[in-house]
């Protein structure tokens, strides 16, 4: 008699690593929880586990962290008006102030921020445990406008005008610019709004730089529809549920305008 050899069933198309189910669930960030997992205080299915990488279903599952079951918390979406000086990670190497300063005393679970902006820059930031809805702010296939003010250290005239919108060549890189439009003119400097749609680093900076200008200040005030509006600098609101759902892309240049002073 033959016996045939049973397949092995499909791995589910919704298992993801162990850390990564942690983070998902909003229990902690990625690199937390694979510290927890290597210091044997998670378990799944009631076993230890220390294989960052093992392949869960975080809806299936039951996972415990130091004996205390992980369950998944409410979505949580966040508006952060980023102050100028503090820098966008969880912890810093150097001691200097994140943006999780401006949540101390709130009782939330773990957020991570949807994408970056730099030390000296400022404005709006999203704030999420929704790992969906940032990558699909963040994928560039979505195209998502990004609007900034920017305050350059020269009165521009047209042919500044004309560079800043062509963009730059960096190296090997080539940074693109949907937008520049003048705001307000000073003695000195101005004001220009700029919209990208990327995120690649210090993008907004080395356009201008390239162009023949320094940059003094650098404001996000919209992703997509989301504005920064009149949000006191490091204060956060929840968005509402409708804000969550809004088209992240396709709105009139220029329209925006926030108190910069």
């Amino acid at each position: 008699m033959r016996f045939l050899r049973r397949r092995p069933a499909p791995a589910s198309t919704a298992s993801v690593s162990l850390a990564r189910a942690l983070s998902k669930l909003g229990y902690c960030s990625r690199t937390q929880a694979e510290k927890l997992v290597r210091e044997g205080r998670v378990t799944v299915d009631g076993r230890s586990v220390r294989q960052v990488e093992l392949r869960i279903d975080p809806q299936r599952a039951r996972l415990t962290v130091d004996g205390q079951t992980v369950t998944a918390v409410r979505r949580i979406y966040l508006m952060l008006n980023k102050p100028r000086g503090i820098v966008t990670t969880a912890s810093d190497p150097e001691g200097r102030q994140t943006v999780y300063a401006c949540l101390e005393g709130k009782d939330l679970p773990h957020l991570a921020p949807v994408g970056r902006l730099d030390m000296a820059s400022e404005g709006l930031l999203l704030m999420t445990n929704d790992t969906r809805w940032a990558q699909r702010i963040l994928d560039p296939a979505s195209g998502v406008d990004k609007t900034y003010h920017v305050q350059i250290d020269r009165v521009p005239d047209d042919a500044f005008m004309a560079r800043l919108r062509e963009g730059a060549v960096d190296g090997d890189e080539v940074l693109s610019i949907r937008s520049a439009a003048l705001l307000r003119c000073g003695e000195r400097n101005a004001w220009v709004e700029m919209v990208i749609d990327e995120g690649r680093n210090r993008q907004i900076r080395r356009i201008v730089e390239a162009a023949g200008a320094a940059v003094l200040r650098l404001v996000r005030v919209r992703i997509g529809e989301l504005e920064l509006g009149d949000l006191a600098k490091g204060a956060v609101r929840e968005l509402a549920p409708e804000e969550t759902t809004l088209p992240l892309a396709g709105y009139p240049v220029g329209k925006l305008r926030i108190n910069v002073a």
